[in-house]
């Protein structure tokens, strides 16, 4: 650091002392019984400047000091205003590192998540390489294909979930339809696995973006089948609330541990029925549950292990999609 420009900073300081010593002159000349003499002036001006030499020279070489230490945690600041900026580098260096281990932590998430779904994948594609070397079942390889192409679905719903704001329109949405296209596109799994539907939906209308919704909902769908054994039921429920409007979706299969039901809707988390009765990512409920709040509504879980699971998507009647978007 140069002296000169360190002065450059001191001139406040500067300032006060020649304001001092004009006002002491001031003050002595305005006073006739007080005898002016030169020398005394000349000689106060000396010491005052020395003063003014010496309080610049310490400065300067604390500034020096601070500045060779700028790293040190220890050092002591020099003025109110630094003790002020290192509380606010810290705050920012904290607010950096959480958010350096947040991306790293999605990071793993997005790897951990991509290796399993090439794991899931590679399952259907073996069928139908075996299919290749027997009689081919048209069925099978149809639901084999539609295997494929709900996880490419889910992966690619995964990779536009950060900028969904670029890609939605809210519009009038009828459950029923929705509903009624969900379980046509399913409706070989229904056979084969010789489940029963029931429909107990109304044409509500609802404030949603189709195409998302129509995810959540199959999402939903797809789940219950895979958990729901053959000849169970899975039934599909619309009710309206003086608050919002609900689209229940209701299986007979193997329920949700009451220990796992917190936890149904994270990141990655597949509990114990994924691990026991099928390979899931736990990817499909986060999906879901993430679309929906995107959208404005929200779904909640009940379960009693080995009985049922009931999943309702709430649609709040006094929630504007558009306002959360523009936050």
């Amino acid at each position: 650091m140069r002296f000169w420009r360190f002065l450059k900073y001191e001139k406040p300081y500067i300032g006060l002392y020649a304001a001092g010593f004009l006002l002491t002159v001031g003050v002595f000349a305005a006073d006739p019984q007080i005898p002016w003499h030169w020398r005394t002036f000349f000689y106060a001006l000396a010491l005052l400047l020395l003063g003014l030499a010496g309080f610049l020279l310490h400065r300067y070489m604390k500034n020096v000091q601070a500045l060779r230490h700028l790293s040190d945690e220890d050092a002591e600041p020099l003025s109110l205003e630094a003790e002020g900026y290192r509380e606010a580098m810290e705050q920012l260096q904290i607010q950096h590192i959480r958010a350096l281990n947040e991306a790293q932590m999605q990071q793993k998430e997005h790897y951990d998540f991509i290796v399993s779904w090439f794991h899931e994948v590679k399952t259907p594609i073996a069928v139908l390489r075996l299919m290749q070397q027997t009689e081919i079942d048209h069925s099978s390889l149809e639901e084999e294909l539609s295997r494929i192409e709900h996880y490419i679905d889910q992966a690619l719903y995964y990779s536009k979930l950060d900028t969904f704001n670029q890609d939605y329109e809210i519009v009038n949405c009828n459950l029923e339809l929705l509903v009624k296209e969900a379980v046509k596109a399913h409706s070989k799994t229904f056979i084969s696995k010789k489940i029963k539907i029931r429909l107990d939906v109304q044409a509500t209308t609802v404030q949603s973006d189709s195409k998302w919704l129509s995810f959540i909902i199959n999402q939903l769908v797809t789940n219950s089948l895979k958990y729901t054994g053959d000849q169970g039921e899975i039934s599909f429920t619309t009710q309206v609330t003086p608050h919002e409007k609900l689209l229940i979706v209701r299986d007979n299969g193997i329920g949700i541990d009451r220990k796992d039901l917190p936890r149904v809707f994270n990141r990655g988390f597949t509990g114990t029925n994924g691990r026991t009765y099928a390979k899931s990512t736990g990817m499909g409920l986060y999906l879901a549950q993430e679309l929906s709040k995107k959208l404005g509504h929200y779904i909640s879980c009940e379960s009693e292990a080995g009985s049922f699971s009931e999943f309702t998507i709430h649609f709040p009647k006094n929630h504007d999609p558009y306002l959360k978007m523009l936050r």
